[in-house]
């Protein structure tokens, strides 16, 4: 991070405070920082203390009241290498992904060259929010990188998911970033090739408002992904609708909804990746019609829909997979756990297939923790105790190394 040129944008959130701390690690880590606030920011923290801290002026204003010196978002757009934006309120993720340029942070962002990151921060229900959940998605797709926001109290005193993630976690991310970049331009560092993970669950809509889903919220898939760019693999995720945010550069994410959508967009990128891990629990069936308007109890009555089967994603891939090509799945099972993944592994002509069952405590949808069997198309059974999603994904990447001879 040494010489580096980082500027960190700070919005009007109670999280400001926190910003202090960041500042400080930049520095203290051989960066250059110039800190850009909103007006409203100015409110929780002054700008002498993040002046002090970063060693140059706060930029606020497009101009300085004093002498009428202009303050340049082009050339601030084009000196920094990275822009942070910590803490994003909700309003500023709203103006940042609808183009609205009311204050010095938000012409810098429209004018930045350099690749750009936002930590949220606000209360629970204004980040569940849908409005909020459609700008970082929209955000993301245009390449920004989301710090996913940390569960625990908040300033309303409420406990939920809106905090901003810690100082210190965040100065980790961007090390991170700054690594892999030089890891990139100098050719260092391991280079495994691509590699395809599905996540999250499909929706299937019956109407606009109701759908056939299941209870997937991704976050195996996505520790997945975080685990194999660590690795150094480059990590093109496929996901159906979740809340949640990667965090590794390494990661290209495509989101879709149906098992239609994610069945071609698996399908566009397999080609060139070297191996493909299938994690996303994609309904097995879909509407055969779906209605334009919102069907009506009262005027509907009893109700029949009938379901036609969606695509088998992996069997579909695996029936064009090119020689040398790894492919592994999930198996989550309710009984004879053994036998149906097995049986699965055998059917799908999978290379390895990770078991796990409802009736473990812990493990399945939702959980932060998961506790799996790694089944070999050669016999072998790894079985591993209860772990976060984290550790058992890093597990599994190992097993998937050891198969490519990496």
């Amino acid at each position: 991070m040494k010489g580096k040129h980082i500027v960190v944008g700070i919005t009007g959130s109670i999280a400001a405070y926190k910003t202090c701390t960041l500042v400080r690690l930049f520095v203290k880590a051989g960066a250059e920082v110039q800190v850009v606030m909103t007006p409203s920011a100015k409110e929780f923290v002054t700008p002498l203390t993040l002046a002090t801290l970063s060693r140059h002026a706060v930029v606020s204003e497009f101009f300085d009241r004093r002498d009428g010196s202009w303050h340049s978002h082009v050339e601030l757009g084009t000196w920094a290498d990275v822009m942070l934006v910590a803490p994003a309120s909700a309003s500023t993720l709203g103006k940042m992904a609808h183009g609205i340029a009311d204050n010095m942070l938000l012409t810098t962002y429209l004018s930045m060259k350099a690749p750009v990151f936002v930590a949220p921060a606000m209360d629970l229900d204004m980040y569940a929010h849908p409005a909020t959940q459609e700008n970082l998605r929209l955000l993301q797709r245009r390449g920004v990188g989301i710090i996913e926001s940390g569960e625990g109290e908040l300033a309303s005193a409420l406990v939920g998911k809106g905090r901003m993630e810690e100082p210190e976690q965040i100065f980790r991310h961007m090390a991170d970033f700054f690594r892999h970049t030089a890891e990139s331009k100098a050719g260092s560092g391991p280079h495994r090739g691509k590699l395809l993970i599905t996540a999250g669950p499909t929706h299937e809509y019956i109407d606009p408002v109701r759908f056939i889903g299941n209870c997937s919220t991704g976050k195996m898939g996505f520790a997945l992904a975080e685990a194999a760019a660590e690795a150094g693999f480059e990590v093109e995720l496929v996901s159906g609708p979740t809340a949640l945010s990667v965090r590794h550069p390494g990661i290209h994410r495509t989101d879709v909804v149906s098992a239609e959508e994610m069945f071609e967009a698996a399908r566009q990128v397999f080609p060139t990746c070297r191996a493909a891990i299938f994690c996303a629990a994609v309904a097995d069936f879909t509407p055969e019609t779906t209605a334009t308007n919102k069907i009506k109890r009262e005027a509907t009555g009893e109700w029949q829909i009938k379901l036609r089967p969606t695509k088998d994603i992996a069997r579909e891939l695996g029936a064009a997979r090119q020689a040398g090509q790894i492919m592994a799945g999930f198996a989550l099972e309710t009984d004879d756990e053994m036998l149906h993944a097995e049986d699965k592994l055998a059917r799908k002509h999978l290379d390895f297939i990770v078991l796990n069952s409802l009736r473990d405590e812990g493990a399945g949808f939702g959980h932060d923790t998961n506790k799996v069997v790694i089944i070999g198309r050669d016999g072998t059974r790894l079985p591993f105790p209860l772990k976060s999603k984290q550790e058992v994904a890093r597990d599994i990447i190992r097993y998937l190394c050891k198969l490519m001879d990496l």
